[in-house]
């Protein structure tokens, strides 16, 4: 049990000026697993203050010093088995996956960073100019539930790196890993006000953030509709503002791919972390002339996945993150029913557990682009399995949404594969099966968002230019 009742500003752990606590609940068990304060716009104000205060000093330390901090969080977060356990405990994602997936990944981009911070020396001629790289300022962070760390890593690295300093709220369903990290940062002893966390509900804490003149930058990771309602609250300041949204991503699965490592990719990329996922594969694109062989292959493989306890390391998915969650999904499955999909298999609650946010895998078949469980992101263990008839069809259906976060192709060869992923309008492919990218850049096309989170492209979104001319 983590149980907090103070916020961390300034260097510090300070009463919140907000009244009551949060409690977070265990989706597997159902029961609290701990608790945070409940901060409102008075502690957004103080926070913010603080990091204003801290920015000028921080901005102008050398790159070396930056990334020595980073590396020292690095270290001290590299004992990785109590930030998984936490993400774990409050997010429901078994600890085979928890450990890689939600802590080693972005704490090895993290360490690229390290690297990266010394960017922000370089100096440019142009003619008789000099073109600097300088911080943004002070930045706003609100953080999505489903990958929490990552997306906190992914924004905290590069403005660390570029000299920025930072507010963050956390999930209200998962913010006990970002206390965690809180304390990790108050042991390396990064200088006062550099980093700020004020957890509390997004209408008070995130809109707050949004809205306020002394925040020079947001950056959002959630749904399309929140991101679009972040952007807005920011507009009135002309804030910077990076989004990283919702996706409904295509998987291209070419007439000469090796067929049953494809669908079974797919089929394990859309259920881990029990679909909640913004990059997952969601809609499966299947050759026609190999359609029946490919729905064989996706049952037998999501059959085969194993649902149960996350504290379980033979669990491949556990329980959804909410009830909440859990009810949208089953709405959704009940809308793709209504619109003719073949439902093949999951489609409602496991009820061998007696407690836990479980929801069984969920296959549908001979689905239409146009229906909404093809249109809209579920965001749970839902994949929709779709035929086409030739090539040409096959990019038309994949580019056919709203979204562009990601996709991925799988041919017979890295060359048809790269040809086909160049048709795709999305801001990543996942070639054959290959592996995130922690120093590439990240973000969407379209709905899902703009800006991008790690790499040097990452950098670049916590920086202001300037050009001196001599």
């Amino acid at each position: 049990m983590r149980n907090y009742s103070r916020l961390f500003m300034d260097g510090a752990w300070h009463l919140p000026s907000g009244q009551g606590l949060a409690e977070v609940i265990n989706p597997a068990t159902e029961q609290v697993a701990g608790s945070v304060p409940l901060g409102d716009e008075r502690d957004v104000d103080r926070a913010v203050a603080a990091a204003r205060r801290a920015f000028g000093a921080w901005s102008r330390t050398s790159s070396s010093v930056r990334a020595a901090y980073i590396r020292a969080l690095r270290a001290t977060a590299s004992a990785a088995d109590e930030m998984a356990q936490v993400i774990t405990t409050e997010l429901g994602m078994p600890v085979q996956w928890c450990r890689s997936v939600q802590v080693e990944g972005p704490i090895a981009g993290l360490e690229h960073y390290v690297e990266i911070a010394g960017l922000m020396d370089e100096v440019r001629e142009v003619g008789n100019s000099l073109v600097i790289r300088e911080a943004v300022g002070v930045c706003a962070f609100i953080n999505p539930w489903n990958y929490p760390l990552h997306q906190l890593i992914g924004k905290l690295a590069q403005a660390l790196a570029a000299g920025c300093t930072v507010v963050v709220k956390p999930s209200q369903e998962t913010p006990l890993h970002a206390f965690l990290l809180a304390e990790m940062i108050e042991a390396i002893g990064l200088p006062a006000g550099v980093f700020n966390l004020v957890s509390g509900p997004g209408s008070k804490v995130g809109e707050a953030l949004a809205r306020h003149p002394d925040v020079d930058m947001m950056s959002f990771t959630g749904s399309t509709g929140a991101g679009v309602r972040v952007a807005q609250a920011a507009a009135p300041s002309v804030k910077r503002v990076c989004l990283e949204l919702g996706g409904k991503s295509p998987l291209l699965i070419g007439e000469d791919a090796d067929l049953a490592a494809a669908v079974r990719y797919g089929v394990q990329d859309v259920m881990i972390n029990s679909g909640q996922t913004c990059t997952a594969l969601t809609r499966m694109l299947l050759p026609a002339s190999r359609y029946a062989e490919a729905l064989e292959l996706a049952l037998a493989e999501t059959r085969s996945l194993r649902m149960g306890d996350p504290l379980d390391p033979q669990s491949f998915l556990g329980p959804m993150c909410s009830a909440a969650q859990r009810r949208t999904v089953r709405d959704y499955i009940q809308v793709g029913r209504q619109e003719g999909a073949r439902l093949l298999c999951g489609g409602e609650s496991a009820d061998e557990f007696e407690r836990g946010f479980y929801l069984k895998p969920t296959l549908f078949a001979d689905v239409d682009n146009r229906m909404r469980i093809a249109q809209e992101e579920i965001f749970g263990p839902v994949l929709c399995l779709i035929p086409y008839a030739d090539e040409a069809q096959a990019i038309q259906i994949a580019n056919d949404s709203p979204f562009g976060l990601s996709s991925g192709v799988w041919a017979g060869s890295a060359e048809r594969a790269l040809g086909l992923a160049r048709q795709l309008r999305a801001g990543q492919c996942f070639i054959n099966g290959a592996a995130f990218n922690y120093q590439a850049p990240f973000g969407g096309y379209k709905q899902s968002g703009n800006g991008r989170e790690w790499g040097e492209e990452g950098l670049a979104e916590f920086v202001e230019v300037k050009a001196m001319q001599l």
